[in-house]
């Protein structure tokens, strides 16, 4: 039975270090059961779990990479590692593994002893952590700031519930997002974003921006909070706010299409799916026009929303077919990933209001972004603190992989 020996390097990096070793150890037959590197600020630490050959040449071995290592000015330490305790660590990898990510415009020291110490109570134990977004510049302002580390550990939680509380916790007291998924293979083969429109992809109610430039702002805005907030039934709320835009002319609406505020990462996310061949969708309570202009603006793939109807260049008060409310986005999400041919735990599915948690809850990643209160505690994940694009971690994509100019 070979030897085995946990090996552990530390040092300045530089190119051929691993290659260095590597021979000096492929000189002596020894077997590789584990490998991991990591660099920060050109500070290396690698780590190998070997399988020495028996007899004298496991001598020979350890001796030429001591020499190895000396010469690549590495320190080095061996530890000796039992049949027995090889065996437990082969056996980990049927533990349940969980994603942990943490997303910010920058990560205290405080906000990771809050969420370690939340996976300590939990009985987890930390994996790996990476990395997502860039190296920060120090010349960067606030807004441009992105900072992401996902943490992959391993065991079942004593209490999800509580755990889920204690990550909205640290979120609302650390201005900070956390975000916990399963490691399964559906995590890293989404397909499908789904977005809600207004207060997600742009920044406004657009009923509540007709209502303004008609002059019923206030009788309208009063209704689009509530039913925001799940008071009132949606399509009784909308069906009232509708009525309320009759006699609006057409030409301020189309106006309104061609000025739209769209939400902080809402082009680079989308962009980016575009890239690594995502289909996305808008399914909105809000109306057809201004989802088209976003469609033309930012390569969505598909709009569902509510036709407004008119005649003679003004709004009748009145919406064309079956108003989409919240039942209906749901369906639609599921008819989407039914004609794609995929699983609903492959689909992402965004959104901001009440109607928007049977679609959030259906999605394998349902993200409350910005949401009211009822719907952040309602919805799997909640973002707050970053623009759209923040969405990309969640996905694994790293900063580093997505080509554009502004990443």
């Amino acid at each position: 039975m070979p030897e085995i020996l946990l090996i552990n390097l530390v040092g300045t990096d530089r190119p051929g270090l691993t290659n260095a070793l590597t021979t000096s150890l492929a000189a002596h037959r020894v077997e590789i059961y584990d490998i991991g590197q990591a660099v920060i600020h050109d500070h290396l630490s690698l780590g190998m779990l070997v399988g020495l050959p028996e007899g004298p040449q496991s001598y020979e071995a350890l001796k030429d990479l001591l020499y190895t290592a000396h010469g690549l000015n590495l320190s080095i330490r061996f530890t000796p590692i039992s049949p027995e305790e090889y065996e437990v660590w082969v056996g980990q990898q049927a533990q349940e593994r969980t994603i942990v990510t943490m997303l910010g415009r920058t990560i205290s020291a405080s906000n990771l002893s809050a969420l370690t110490g939340v996976l300590i109570e939990q009985g987890l134990n930390i994996e790996k952590i990476s990395r997502l977004s860039r190296r920060l510049s120090l010349k960067l302002t606030e807004e441009e700031q992105r900072s992401c580390i996902e943490f992959s550990v391993l065991g079942r939680p004593k209490d999800r519930q509580q755990m889920r509380q204690d990550f909205m916790s640290i979120a609302q007291d650390g201005d900070v997002d956390v975000a916990v998924q399963s490691d399964d293979m559906y995590r890293r083969h989404r397909r499908l974003f789904v977005f809600d429109m207004d207060s997600t992809l742009i920044q406004c109610e657009v009923i509540d921006e007709l209502a303004r430039l008609h002059g019923v702002y206030d009788q309208v805005s009063a209704i689009t909070e509530a039913a925001m907030r799940g008071e009132l039934d949606f399509k009784a709320s909308f069906t009232q706010r509708v009525g309320l835009l009759k006699g609006l002319e057409m030409e301020k609406v189309i106006a309104f299409a061609d000025r739209l505020p769209l939400t902080e990462g809402a082009e680079r996310l989308v962009d980016t799916l575009n890239k690594l061949g995502f289909k996305t969708a808008i399914c909105s309570g809000g109306f057809t026009i201004f989802g088209e202009r976003l469609k033309e603006i930012l390569g969505i793939d598909f709009v569902f929303a509510n036709e407004l109807d008119h005649e003679d260049g003004r709004l009748t008060g009145k919406v064309k077919g079956e108003i989409v409310d919240a039942q209906r986005k749901a369906a639609l999400m599921r008819l989407l990933a039914a004609d794609m041919n995929i699983s609903l735990q492959q689909v992402v599915a965004v959104g901001d209001g009440a109607n928007d948690l049977p679609m959030i809850g259906q999605a394998g990643l349902g993200i409350a972004f910005r949401a009211k209160p009822v719907v952040r505690a309602n919805a799997k994940q909640a973002l707050s603190v970053l623009g759209l694009d923040g969405m990309l971690y969640l996905i694994g994509v790293r900063d580093r992989e997505i080509l554009s100019p502004e990443s």
